[in-house]
């Protein structure tokens, strides 16, 4: 992690403190998350009475449901079941840090790193990667431990890209949500879920709503100001009253649209029609979610 002096750590999972005391003599602070009381008693016992004490501060509780304190780098040894979560909270987490040593189950820190075309690439690697930088260390076998545990673990790097990318997080995800369920299929398959139809339907239609809602406080503001500009001049208010009625264009709806038709000519245009998730870069979804966008299409 190329610890500082200046540096504050948020260790989560620190156990009995082994990795804890060691950064305790590198750097400015460690923040200790632990779930387990017992465990915490241990750290507390290891460093009472040392100088490294005023250094440590533990928090006691579930890690996903903490709020992140300010840290410059984090290291963790993390359970399978909030490997996921516990990335995607790191790395939504403000304000950026430099850089977490993440240790994980094998299968899990191999899918993060997972490139277009590799059986492991899924989901989780691509949005992974859309949002930091991200490289395997390396393997850290099971006789490692004691007791030893049932399955290989791997360290990985991660380093949040900062700026992040201009993409509302929310909607690239509903995307390769969609793309990924089936990353064998292609885009034009995959998309013709009824479930996917009806969000997307249900999406465009509020996309519709409040585009129109938009419109008309456009057209209120620029009547008022054309009403003025004329009134100035001289017009008669039988004139004004017919410009006060003139219909303007809004966004309708046909009663016959259908939103199946809409997304296969938008995956059709964009030349994704026959593509499938598993081979697709972060700038082909990119591409993808800005062709889907500028037809009104949403998924978030």
């Amino acid at each position: 992690a190329a610890l500082r002096r200046t540096d504050v750590i948020l260790e989560v999972g620190p156990g009995t403190g082994n990795l804890t005391v060691k950064m305790l003599e590198k750097v400015k602070k460690v923040i200790a998350c632990e779930i387990d009381p017992r465990l915490v008693g241990e750290l507390q016992k290891r460093v009472q009475g040392t100088c490294l004490a005023n250094k440590l501060e533990i928090k006691v509780g579930d890690i996903l449901k903490t709020d992140l304190p300010f840290f410059d780098a984090c290291v963790a040894n993390l359970p399978y079941q909030i490997s996921s979560p516990f990335v995607f909270k790191l790395l939504l987490h403000r304000p950026f840090f430099r850089c977490a040593i993440l240790m994980f189950q094998r299968e899990f820190a191999l899918r993060l790193v997972a490139k277009p075309g590799s059986k492991l690439y899924c989901r989780l690697s691509i949005n992974t990667q859309l949002l930091a930088r991200v490289d395997h260390l390396m393997k850290v076998g099971k006789n490692n431990f004691r007791p030893p545990p049932k399955v290989e673990s791997s360290v990985v790097r991660i380093e949040p890209k900062n700026p992040p990318p201009p993409i509302n997080f929310q909607e690239w995800d509903g995307l390769v949500r969609i793309a990924f369920v089936r990353k064998n299929k292609t885009l034009s398959a995959a998309f013709k879920s009824s479930a996917v139809e009806q969000l997307l339907d249900h999406n465009y239609r509020i996309h519709c709503s409040l585009h129109n809602t938009v419109s008309s406080i456009l057209i209120c503001y620029i009547l008022c100001t054309v009403t003025y500009i004329l009134t100035s001049m001289g017009v008669k208010k039988l004139t004004l009253k017919s410009l006060m009625h003139q219909r303007f264009s809004k966004k309708e709806i046909p009663e016959n649209f259908k939103i199946s038709e809409k997304i296969q000519t938008v995956l059709k245009d964009t030349g994704y029609s026959e593509k499938r998730a598993r081979s697709m870069d972060i700038d082909d979804f990119i591409r993808l979610l800005h062709g889907f966008n500028s037809e009104g299409i949403h998924f978030s």
